[in-house]
């Protein structure tokens, strides 16, 4: 269920990472006409993204999902959708759209009772997503009040509000249950720091949050790694 994929730069990472998502889209445009993929934000993946904007998908079909995001709007240097429409929702892939998290006329709490009606039906064709130097991925930090749910392999919420120390800013995170709802998970990460929190979460401290998705074993995960 684990496959470790490393590479000697990051950019064959990053190009990497977009080719294997652009085939799995593919794959789930053929088979249900329309496709969902889940995406993460920070410094890891915009290379990643502009790979995967010049892909030839139907990308009119195509709907991306964030896996987190700060309460901030979506032209905040802060938001992980400005992120995304910014470095991969152009040229080729313009046409694609993006399920929005933050909404300025609803709380944190009311906007993810209103994404639980948007969850797709038909799952994701994959989430790639990244990880902290504490083990945390999407934004579910060791310290969030919502931790235990977020984890819940039969949590059947789509997202959560997050409040945590490590960000100024309350968040919304999708829980493990619903990325998990996921053809394959792509774990993308740089530096020898996190490759070591990553090996130490799988076989040595089992309390980080990462340790939960490395050890589900309803979906693949695909470590890819660069220096």
């Amino acid at each position: 269920m684990l496959t470790e994929y490393k590479f000697d730069t990051r950019d064959a990472a990053s190009a990497a990472v977009a080719a294997r998502m652009a085939g799995l889209v593919r794959n789930r445009l053929v088979r249900d006409g329309e496709a969902s993929f889940v995406v993460g934000g920070g410094s890891t993946p915009g290379a990643c993204f502009e790979y995967l904007s010049d892909y030839e998908l139907d990308w009119d079909r195509v709907q991306v999902a964030l896996s987190d995001e700060r309460w901030v709007p979506n032209d905040h240097k802060d938001s992980n959708e400005r992120l995304v429409r910014n470095t991969m929702l152009k040229g080729a892939a313009s046409s694609g759209s993006i399920l929005s998290i933050y909404d300025p006329d609803q709380s944190v709490d009311e906007r993810c009772a209103a994404l639980q009606l948007q969850k797709p039906q038909n799952g994701f064709a994959c989430s790639m997503v990244g990880m902290g130097t504490d083990g945390h991925f999407a934004s579910l930090f060791p310290d969030a009040d919502c931790l235990e749910a977020g984890l819940q392999l039969d949590n059947e919420r789509f997202y959560i509000p997050v409040r945590t120390a490590a960000s100024p800013h309350p968040r919304i995170s999708m829980t493990l249950a619903a990325l998990l709802a996921s053809e394959e998970i792509l774990l993308f990460i740089f530096g020898e720091e996190k490759l070591a929190v990553y090996e130490n979460a799988h076989t040595v401290d089992k309390t980080y949050p990462i340790t939960a998705l490395l050890e589900q074993r309803n979906t693949p995960v695909r470590l890819y790694w660069a220096p």
